[in-house]
């Protein structure tokens, strides 16, 4: 799996003129499950993702985390990370995960989050959402899990 967060003062997401997830401080993450995801890199990734050390301590490290901080947290369903860009000029999105597969592992990525963080808004998964952020620093990191490669056999 795959999340681009951002960093931001606030950010939200709109679905047909409606304000459907908004967050303050906080971070907005873009999640993307790519062909062979499970609900095990899932949890990887929000593990990863809710102990990321991106928001600064009393010394002006990035040393706090979006636990740490007590921040919002708005995920949005994004299916093109998973592009493959490396040919051509149009890309190619065999990578991402089929889009049954894929929401249900954003559904089970959303509730996860839901239940270890207090505060979280979402977009809506495969709609043409319009989001909105005001990028703070600006500060971006692209996690991602990855699934173990198959052993060779003998």
């Amino acid at each position: 799996m795959i999340a681009l967060l951002q960093r931001v003062s606030q950010a939200s997401v709109v679905v047909d003129g409606e304000t459907i997830g908004a967050i303050d401080a906080g971070l907005m993450v873009l999640v993307c499950a790519e062909r062979g995801d499970t609900e095990k890199e899932a949890d990887a990734l929000l593990t990863k993702l809710l102990g990321y050390r991106v928001f600064s301590d009393a010394a002006g490290k990035m040393n706090l985390s979006i636990k740490d901080s007590g921040g919002g947290l708005l995920l949005v369903p994004q299916f093109t990370l998973a592009a493959d860009t490396n040919s051509g000029t149009r890309p190619s999105f065999t990578p991402a995960a089929p889009p049954d597969v894929a929401r249900e592992l954003f559904g089970y990525f959303l509730r996860q989050a839901q239940r270890q963080h207090p505060l979280v808004a979402s977009g809506r998964f495969g709609a043409d959402m319009k989001v909105s952020l005001i990028n703070d620093g600006p500060v971006t990191f692209w996690l991602e899990t990855k699934r173990p490669a198959p052993s060779p056999t003998t």
